[in-house]
């Protein structure tokens, strides 16, 4: 299938309906661009063609995604008979035992799951390289980043290996790769997605799970097919009004929209970038809404003090569960960066981290206040395009040094992992390298409606699907 590559996840599914082509002919030219593409890529770090096949070529769910091939993120999701490494050489699953209900929910989609991708070790970077998996690159400069902590599939989407691709955030992790290889990157709001009976994985709340796709249609498409009410859940399910495949053909109204370039501790922003939001910013004031710029103006310095506490203490008592498993301490298996975090966790009481979470709710009850005065907050998703690989090694002694590179790449998205908002990248720039440039959109609580409404506006105001990357064909 010489134009796979051409089409969207519901592109293709909508090919298998007219039987214009089968799953197991896209399943064929998705393993043939992954074996093409990702030996100079290392998206891809688990292959299961066997099993695919298999599915393939039996009956399939008639879901909106039926037949198209699908990748899932080495990271939290599990998989029956797959392994689980977490990109961390102490916590590796030979094979788990039953599927997540997200990958079930997946499957019900349609999609042929048909190998896992690269993630830094727990996830804890916004690059995707370990000791374990290897560094991840970019499809657009194999010299740079793709991006973390899914950045396996935000590389293995951008080359065209399968359209769309499982992806979880933290404090980025959808986003930014999104932002690094010229992706739709949704970060939902809070419970939105399933959690299952494995939710020690998002106790604290910060980290969902969604995809990085091409095109925004997939992605509402996929949260419509994934996003409904989990059974025994604690949590109220965040409303929604209709389906965002829907929401993406209506109108967005006049929105409130307001866009900054503000920092937490006042980094400079790449010219090519603040080009790229200024450019932003005239278009939507040429359809038609209301904007203007102003930063949010919260205190940064509590907000991130209490969420260090608070994401440390969570760390070091997931350590512990994986000590309970292994039946020993982790020596010399993981990493710097898993390190530091776990010695900080064990040395925090309880009262402090109770005292973290309490901050944090005080501190993001400022951010959600804010939002009270408008629809639609517009900043980067980054400070700079994305950098060389060799810029951010996670594997350096100087780990302080490793933090103020990361400051000064990716300085925007953590604040909505802590308030739980839905939070969404769109490839709306370029550099003077042809690297891509993402600019991210933040609304209300529970209201992915109005960025699906919004970004299907900007897809056909300020498109991007023609832009190809080096790594294609």
């Amino acid at each position: 299938m010489q134009n796979y590559a051409e089409h969207d996840g519901l592109g293709l599914a909508e090919l298998v309906r007219k039987r214009e082509v089968t799953p197991a002919e896209l399943l064929d030219a998705a393993v043939e661009r992954i074996e093409r593409h990702n030996g100079s890529l290392n998206a891809v770090v688990y292959k299961a063609y066997d099993e695919a096949r298999a599915v393939a070529s039996g009956p399939l769910p008639d879901g909106p995604f039926k037949g198209v091939p699908f990748l899932i993120k080495d990271l939290g999701v599990r998989v029956k008979n797959w392994p689980r490494t977490s990109a961390s050489r102490f916590a590796r699953i030979d094979a788990d035992a039953d599927d997540s209900i997200l990958t079930q929910r997946y499957r019900a989609a349609g999609v042929v799951l048909a190998g896992k991708t690269n993630t830094p070790e727990f996830g804890i970077p916004g690059v995707t390289t370990s000791a374990l998996l290897g560094p991840c690159r970019n499809p657009w400069n194999t010299d740079h980043i793709s991006g973390g902590s899914s950045g396996g599939a935000a590389s293995a989407v951008a080359a065209g290996m399968v359209p769309l691709a499982h992806a979880s955030d933290g404090l980025g992790s959808i986003r930014i790769p999104a932002a690094c290889c010229g992706l739709v990157g949704m970060k939902t709001t809070r419970d939105r997605n399933p959690n299952g009976e494995h939710d020690t994985d998002r106790v604290i709340g910060f980290s969902v799970d969604h995809v990085v796709s091409r095109t925004v249609r997939d992605s509402a498409a996929m949260l419509d097919a994934t996003g409904a009410p989990q059974p025994g859940s604690p949590y109220a399910h965040p409303h929604q009004e209709r389906p965002y495949l829907e929401e993406i053909t209506r109108s967005p109204g006049k929105l409130r929209i307001r866009w900054s370039t503000e920092t937490p501790a006042g980094d400079p922003i790449d010219p090519d970038v603040q080009a790229t939001i200024e450019r932003t910013a005239e278009t939507l004031k040429a359809l038609g809404h209301d904007v203007y710029e102003e930063g949010l103006g919260i205190d940064y310095r509590a907000l991130y003090r209490a969420q260090g506490i608070v994401s440390a203490s969570n760390f070091a008592a997931n350590i512990s569960r994986w000590v309970a498993i292994k039946g020993r301490e982790p020596g010399d298996e993981i990493e710097g960066l898993a390190r530091r975090a776990y010695e900080a966790g064990k040395a925090l009481t309880g009262a402090q981290a109770l005292w973290g979470l309490q901050e944090l709710r005080l501190r993001t009850r400022e951010v959600l206040q804010r939002f009270e005065a408008f629809d639609v907050y517009l900043c980067p998703v980054m400070c700079t395009p994305p950098p060389r690989v060799d810029f951010l090694d996670t594997l350096m002694q100087d780990l302080k040094e490793f933090d103020r590179r990361q400051r000064i790449t990716f300085g925007f998205t953590p604040p909505f992992n802590m308030t739980g908002q839905p939070s969404l990248s769109l490839p709306l720039g370029q550099s003077r390298d042809d690297l891509p440039i993402g600019m991210m959109f933040t609304a209300k609580y529970a209201d992915e409606g109005t960025l699906f409404r919004l970004a299907g506006q900007l897809e056909k105001e300020m498109p991007w699907k023609d832009r190809k990357p080096v790594v294609w064909d």
